[in-house]
């Protein structure tokens, strides 16, 4: 998969994938604004090029409160995310080329405020996500908030993540079905009960391999 080639459905605002970044963007704005007094974390995971955190956080009321790491593999990727940060004065942007997929990568951005899994869940397997969901809570804070994405064509896996989060500590926010070609969903919720503490907590191993399920077409990462 050509990822640059897959970003430039993002420049079309009728495409699926606009329609997904403008729902993501605004569970972030909202996460940051019920975010507590403070320094506020925020980790995203194959990052891309950053269009969900760097299109927030220029206008965002809480812009100067934010410390944020994003995790991207693909260096041409990482380095038009960089660009955009540095052109809009977002020196508190951190963008990392490394993999996602191993916690020890992003371990001392932890625990997380803000944790985005945005464009993961389409591109890897049923197992792997169900992993990741699970140790999701040992990366967050208590009260943190989580932003996830994932198709729902059959057979539709939403619903069981939804579960898995439930399972794992988050009330829901918002799970939002938008009508897009790819079915787009996009889930949002909270995490209500303190995490393992510290560095003992955090998952062991790799949490997912990347581009292990087939992403289907654009819009559908």
């Amino acid at each position: 998969m050509d990822w640059i080639a897959w970003h430039a459905a993002y420049d079309d605002p009728a495409s699926s994938l606009s329609a997904r970044l403008r729902c993501v963007r605004s569970h972030l704005s909202d996460a940051l604004d019920q975010a507590p007094p403070g320094p506020v974390r925020l980790v995203s995971l194959c990052a891309g090029q950053g269009h969900d955190v760097i299109g927030v956080l220029p206008g965002h009321p809480r812009r100067e409160d934010v410390r944020a790491l994003l995790v991207e593999s693909d260096a041409r990727n990482a380095g038009l995310a960089r660009r955009a940060a540095a052109g809009q004065g977002l020196a508190q942007v951190e963008v990392r080329e490394a993999d996602a997929g191993l916690v020890t990568g992003f371990a001392d951005a932890l625990p997380a405020d803000v944790l985005l899994l945005c464009g993961i869940f389409g591109n890897v397997s049923d197992r792997d996500i169900a992993r990741t969901v699970r140790a999701a809570p040992a990366l967050c804070r208590a009260g943190a908030t989580v932003i996830w994405t994932r198709h729902r064509r059959p057979p539709d896996l939403t619903p069981q993540i939804r579960q898995w989060f439930a399972d794992g500590g988050f009330a829901e926010i918002a799970f939002d079905a938008l009508p897009t070609s790819v079915l787009t969903g996009v889930g949002a919720g909270r995490l209500g009960r303190a995490p393992a503490a510290g560095p003992a907590g955090l998952p062991r191993g790799r949490l997912f391999t990347f581009g292990s399920a087939h992403p289907g077409p654009a819009g559908a990462r």
